[in-house]
């Protein structure tokens, strides 16, 4: 049960972006920018990264919406996603990609967590400026939507397909083509 009333049963960032439909342009804005925008980095590892960070924040929500985006847009699927997200260290990517989810935990755990040393291993592996900067920004946005969700006790579903469902529309469509027009245009009292 979510901590405030919500206009809506919509799961997770959803329900909260028709509660406040203002703040919902924005946050989907920086999601499409990061997630979807031009990169030398693939959407799909894109989403990886924020699927890793969301995992370790256990944002149930979070991490499954953005594995099942994932797992749409890599070739392996849902099978590296998982794999990726237990053990990235072991997992089947590329050692830039690896290098980067290293900075991405960093961030993870805390700004100040990112070293030189995790700069310059991914810059070794051919990582450049703007992939070690969008790795940062989607870590860190990603724990900013991982304490949305999970602080004001948004619901998740446990049926994957739930979010292969939104999946499809997300990869097509982009961020913000899911939320539905706000009922309601303000908090409630």
């Amino acid at each position: 049960m979510p901590h405030i009333a919500l206009p809506t049963d919509d799961p997770g960032i959803r329900g909260l972006f028709r509660f406040r439909p203002e703040t919902a342009a924005p946050l989907n804005g920086l999601a499409e920018i990061l997630l979807r925008g031009d990169s030398t980095l693939s959407r799909g590892e894109r989403e990886l990264i924020a699927a890793y960070v969301s995992s370790l924040n256990r944002c149930r929500f979070c991490h499954s919406s953005h594995a099942a985006f994932a797992a749409a847009q890599l070739p392996e699927g849902m099978e590296l996603v998982r794999r990726t997200c237990e053990d990235p260290a072991t997992a089947p990517v590329s050692p830039k990609l690896r290098a980067l989810l290293d900075i991405a935990a960093a961030v993870q755990r805390g700004g100040k967590e990112v070293s030189a040393e995790h700069v310059a291993a991914a810059r070794a592996e051919g990582a450049s400026d703007l992939e070690i900067h969008d790795t940062v920004l989607i870590a860190a946005a990603f724990c900013m939507f991982n304490r949305y969700v999970d602080g004001l006790g948004t619901h998740a579903p446990d049926d994957p397909e739930a979010y292969a469902a939104v999946a499809e529309q997300i990869v097509t469509h982009g961020y913000g083509s899911t939320t539905p027009a706000a009922e309601h245009s303000g908090p409630r009292p």
